[in-house]
């Protein structure tokens, strides 16, 4: 049986949920990942950033 409703959130997100990342600076990547910095502010980076070490994430996300 097809799963239709895979991946249909997307859709409804800006970009279809792409755009740079903050951290590796990737150009049309997914950015689905919420990651705080360090003062509370939440940014959304990459698959390969989720696991960045928290001040990489500090220095890079302005």
């Amino acid at each position: 049986m097809a799963k239709t409703k895979r991946g249909r959130i997307l859709w409804s997100l800006p970009s279809r949920g792409r755009g740079t990342c903050p951290i590796c600076s990737r150009t049309r990547i997914k950015l689905l990942y919420p990651r705080a910095k360090s003062d509370g502010t939440a940014i959304k980076v990459c698959k390969r950033c989720i696991h960045a070490p928290q001040d990489k994430i500090d220095v890079h996300a302005g």
